[in-house]
């Protein structure tokens, strides 16, 4: 059989731990995807430093950048978390991500381990279907200098620290004033992370395709203060007016120590996030796994 993909990157989770026996450890699980992807045709090189957690050396490496400059697949083994840190490296050189996931299956990680050669099979000979995400881009300026800047896939939070009291925010969209608003914090999301943080703080759940984001505020004084769905055509602008022990959260990556003034601006990356399914795969048959919604409809 000849793969559509003819060199393809393979990505474990680091320190994964051993759950399910010694069958599957991180280890023995990328030797077993790397050997059936071998035998369907691809030339597989791993993540350095997947490998290097692995104990593998059969293989040539790269860092994930490099992955994405030179293969025209890359497997995310782990979780949703895993596959946030590896999408936002790989966005920029437009590379198709597969994801397969060791333990519960994930909004974005939905290959099951134990299935992953009769999923994976047709996926190769190109029957899949594409999902196409999109990411935040945000800065934070201070004195008019950006002292830091984060693609994120999930969403952007700002709040307050654990001991302090409510921060308050002053929220532009698209240069105009919307409100300042008091609260444990502000949310923006994209669709993707609509079914993350931002679901639990009452927002919305949007479908991916939908070129929008969720605004929420956290535990808000004024209970009027509710999540609104916005374009993400627009730049949202996030000014810290007052409150202490503020940070700022982009997916994993963090700032703490917000000073008054400072401004997060948050706007649409320049990139998107390509992700590969199962044919037949839709975003209400992973609502329904994951949500545990009734099935008897169907």
């Amino acid at each position: 059989m000849t793969s559509t993909f003819r060199h393809v990157g393979l990505i474990g989770k680091y320190h994964a731990p051993n759950t399910s026996g010694p069958s599957n450890t991180t280890s023995d699980v990328l030797q077993r995807i790397a050997g059936f992807l071998t035998h369907q045709g691809c030339e597989v090189v791993l993540d350095t430093q997947s490998a290097i957690h692995a104990g593998l050396a059969d293989y040539p490496t790269m860092d994930v950048d490099g992955l994405g400059r030179h293969c025209d697949l890359s497997l995310v083994v782990g979780g949703d978390g895993t596959m946030l840190g590896v999408s936002r490296h790989l966005a920029q050189y437009g590379t198709p991500l597969i994801g397969i996931n060791q333990g519960r299956l994930g909004f974005v990680t939905d290959i099951a381990l134990e299935d992953f050669e009769a999923t994976l099979t047709p996926m190769l000979r190109g029957e899949y279907e594409e999902d196409v995400r999109p990411l935040m881009h945000a800065r934070v300026m201070r004195y008019g200098v950006c002292v830091f800047e984060a693609v994120a896939m999930n969403d952007v939070v700002v709040n307050r620290g654990g001991t302090s009291g409510m921060v308050e925010l002053r929220i532009e969209v698209g240069g105009r004033f919307v409100s300042n608003q008091r609260a444990d914090g502000l949310i923006i999301a994209t669709p993707t992370g609509s079914t993350a943080y931002a679901l639990s703080a009452g927002g919305p759940m949007m479908h991916p395709s939908i070129p929008a984001w969720v605004m929420a505020p956290i535990a808000p004084h004024n209970l009027s203060n509710r999540p609104i769905v916005l374009s993400d055509a627009s730049e949202v602008a996030i000014e810290v007016v007052a409150g202490r022990d503020v940070s700022a959260n982009f997916d994993m990556q963090s700032l703490a120590s917000l000073q008054h003034g400072d401004r997060i601006l948050v706007t649409r990356a320049n990139h998107c996030v390509r992700f590969l399914h199962p044919r037949g795969w839709n975003y209400f048959a992973t609502l329904r796994k994951k949500l545990g919604w009734n099935e008897g409809g169907e």
